[in-house]
């Protein structure tokens, strides 16, 4: 699929480079990947930015605090619980917000976080960046990845609190590493 002037590609997507860099610190211990920010988290510049995505929710419900509103609070939840986010693609074709239309993708290079930080468990948000992370990134980090239900909003299949009893192995791991 080439890319067009204008940005789009022959197929209808349009290829995209992936719009604001990867959230954790020294102290992170947990990678959470998405595969690629939807049109909303793009225009907000900061993960899971929209209003249905269940992620923000389930994050608070399973780390017992309060749902966090702002990006700033969304960032201190991330941090203060020893957390990394990021998604597996680097670059990609995709038509809005669709992970089906995901082609032509380009992976992340996790050795930015991994080199930095005693990254101890990486979860996939969701199949597809499930699959990207096997295909593309396990070779790379020999690490094997867990995969978690969507908390996209069309993840239909899934209801809130079924992602919050799947998601809570993420608080086990957590305190285990203390």
């Amino acid at each position: 699929m080439r890319k067009t002037m204008a940005g789009k590609s022959q197929a209808g997507g349009e290829r995209i480079e992936h719009p604001f860099d990867p959230l954790f610190n020294e102290y992170s211990r947990v990678l959470i990947l998405g595969s690629f920010p939807s049109v909303r988290s793009r225009e907000q510049n900061f993960y899971y930015g929209h209003p249905r995505n269940r992620f923000w929710k389930v994050m608070a419900t399973i780390l017992n605090c309060p749902q966090p509103q702002t990006v700033e609070a969304k960032r201190a939840l991330i941090l203060e619980h020893h957390l990394a986010l990021w998604d597996s693609v680097a670059e990609c074709e995709i038509s809005g917000s669709s992970d089906s239309s995901i082609r032509g993708v380009r992976p992340n290079d996790l050795s930015i976080i991994l080199k930095k930080c005693d990254i101890r468990r990486i979860y996939c948000n969701g199949r597809k960046s499930y699959d990207i992370y096997r295909r593309y990134i396990e070779e790379r980090t020999g690490r094997e990845a867990v995969l978690l239900p969507s908390t996209s909003p069309a993840n239909a299949r899934c209801g809130t609190e079924e992602l919050i009893n799947r998601w809570s192995v993420i608080t086990k791991d957590l305190q285990s590493q203390k």
